[in-house]
């Protein structure tokens, strides 16, 4: 009988709370779901805290744990790659929007300069021609396509390397 009770309580409670909701603009409609979110989700730990269920969370967090303690050294060991990639994709990201918005007011602003050539080819501004021959062989090594870089990065790799070597 204290369970229609209870299921009756809720209803009306949940009628009240949507009623509410739709009345609310919505910067409080974002803060109702978020507190009403984490109420629920403060809840459900109680509820398997106090009868008992708990044990499948501790042993997620003891995987996640080990995973954690052996992913790291590998992280750790890609992450100036990891970083390189993802610098060139803001780089292209931002390239591409730039121009979109600047194409019709200057189409030849997207060739490359030689000092961005110098900057994608890691060296330095007046570097031999067998220097600019080796840093581009040992980053095509690194970034070809067929070796798991991007068609994109090997094409400003060989730009780089034309514009500087043709002059």
């Amino acid at each position: 009988m204290i369970r229609i009770y209870l299921v009756l309580l809720l209803a009306v409670m949940a009628i009240v709370a949507f009623r509410q909701f739709r009345k609310a603009s919505p910067d409080q409609a974002a803060r109702i779901l978020k507190t009403v979110f984490y109420t629920v989700i403060a809840l459900t730990f109680i509820f398997l805290g106090a009868t008992g269920h708990l044990n499948w969370l501790f042993a997620l967090i003891g995987v996640a744990a080990a995973f954690a303690v052996r992913i790291t050294p590998v992280l750790i060991r890609f992450a100036p790659y990891i970083h390189r990639f993802w610098m060139e994709y803001l780089y292209a990201k931002q390239q591409s929007t730039n121009n979109q918005s600047n194409s019709s007011a200057n189409p030849g602003k997207g060739a490359m300069t030689r000092t961005e050539a110098y900057e994608v080819l890691g060296l330095k501004s007046g570097a031999s021609e067998d220097e600019i021959i080796a840093a581009h062989r040992k980053l095509m090594q690194k970034m070809h396509p067929d070796r798991g870089g991007s068609d994109y990065l090997a094409a400003k790799i060989n730009l780089a390397k034309k514009i500087l070597i043709n002059k």
